[in-house]
């Protein structure tokens, strides 16, 4: 246990960042990061690079958009026009129609506050990826990505792993459930799902640190 537990703190160390951070998402239990994790998690669905989800991101949130009452007020073209300069551009049109549609449907059900739909399901992770996937543009991807990184400020969803997670636990020889690898690292779960998200999607990532399972 002590040499998993040590594997996976140099996970932690060499992959954890959440892709929340990468956009420059200060996560917190508040209205405002909540959407735009969001908005984060709706861009990551798509069949595009994360680093282009992550730099459009970043582009729609340095443009004010920060919360769902602030997208509202933009134009589709205005955001079409930032996603084309964050590089999401085969998909600009159809996403800035998602955005607003997201914004809209947030504040007429949830009063723009996620943690209203969170209540509404119960903290149940199944029943707030049901509720997720209203939103058009979320589905099951969208869902857990969401899930993945809200657990770091909703501990009544800690711990959770989607398959993506599982994978990359397989692929370094980590336990292969949530309960078993949250507590190889405490409460920093989601930095560890983060780490083993990179694993799965490139496995020589391994054997770059040094860090291959052992036979």
């Amino acid at each position: 246990m002590s040499g998993q537990r040590d594997l996976a703190h140099r996970l932690l160390t060499a992959h954890g960042r959440t892709f929340a951070a990468d956009a420059a998402i200060t996560l917190r239990d508040k209205p405002a990061p909540l959407w735009q994790l969001l908005v984060l998690s709706l861009l990551l669905s798509t069949r595009i690079s994360s680093d282009i989800a992550v730099a459009t991101a970043r582009e729609l949130f340095s443009a004010g958009w920060r919360t769902p009452g602030h997208l509202r007020e933009s134009t589709w073209q205005e955001r079409v026009d930032a996603l084309g300069r964050g590089g999401y551009r085969r998909y600009d049109e159809s996403t800035a129609t998602r955005l607003d549609d997201a914004a809209a449907l947030l504040l007429d059900r949830w009063k723009g506050d996620l943690r209203r739909l969170r209540d509404e399901a119960e903290s149940d992770p199944r029943r707030i990826a049901e509720l997720l996937q209203t939103f058009d543009g979320i589905g099951p991807t969208g869902a857990s990505i969401f899930l993945r990184e809200v657990q770091q400020v909703w501990p009544t969803v800690r711990p959770f792993a989607d398959e993506l997670v599982l994978k990359g636990a397989r692929a370094a020889g980590l336990p292969q459930d949530a309960e078993s690898l949250a507590g190889l690292v405490d409460d920093d779960f989601a930095s560890l799902a983060s780490a083993l998200v990179r694993i799965a999607r490139d496995p020589d990532l391994l054997h770059a640190s040094g860090d291959e399972p052992s036979a």
